[in-house]
């Protein structure tokens, strides 16, 4: 939760614990300093894996396959996720973690850069979520507003860098600013959209949540 690491601490504490196929995958990966969602960012995906029910699950960034496996988790047994993964030194133990965790049946890891594999993708999705490079997320939110189904979520995590994105950009440094300056562009775009009906909740690092109005 942005701003306030006592509060945090004690809201996380509520929350029960994942599998402990989960908890061993998010300890390691924290150790490697590779990035996985936070506590708090769990618990409410978690809240809305169960109340939306998606049957098909797009991930932009799978990272380690971390939150793809979570998601794998907690959605129904039907539902099926591709997650997409360019960094080379991330795809081998995604591919790996995904067939230790038992779900390769439903997860599909694509090898392929985001800005290639998405104009390429035509089925629809009942979720999509962002995590992936920050300065990309207009482009991505372009190409989930075309695969997403009507009524679908959509939502994308790191939205808020840290309280960076209230600062000028001239109060951010210079090789972030690409960053901050798009990051506000897709917050504008995502919430003044008509299309959506969209909040921006400072969870874990700020999440975006949008409803594709039917």
């Amino acid at each position: 939760m942005v701003g306030n690491e006592r509060l945090t601490g004690f809201v996380n504490s509520l929350y029960k614990g994942n599998t402990p196929f989960l908890e061993a995958l998010e300890r390691e990966a924290r150790e490697d300093d590779i990035p996985v969602i936070r506590k708090d960012t769990q618990a409410f995906l978690r809240f809305l894996l169960k109340e939306h029910d998606p049957g098909s699950i797009l991930e932009i960034g799978a990272a380690v396959g971390f939150s793809a496996i979570f998601m794998a988790e907690y959605s129904s047994p039907e539902c099926r996720i591709r997650t997409i993964e360019n960094y080379e030194k991330r795809i081998a133990p995604a591919r790996q973690n995904i067939e230790r965790s038992g779900y390769s049946h439903k997860i599909r890891l694509i090898c392929k850069d985001a800005a290639e594999i998405l104009p390429a993708l035509q089925e629809g999705f009942d979720m999509i979520f962002i995590d992936a490079a920050k300065a990309q997320y207009p482009f991505y939110l372009k190409e989930a507003d075309r695969l997403i189904n009507p009524g679908g979520l959509i939502i994308a995590d790191n939205c808020l860098q840290e309280g960076d994105i209230l600062e000028s950009k001239f109060a951010v440094e210079r090789r972030n600013r690409t960053i901050h300056k798009r990051m506000r562009e897709f917050l504008k775009e995502i919430t003044a959209s008509e299309r959506y009906t969209a909040a921006v909740l400072p969870i874990g690092d700020g999440i975006a949540v949008a409803v594709k109005d039917k």
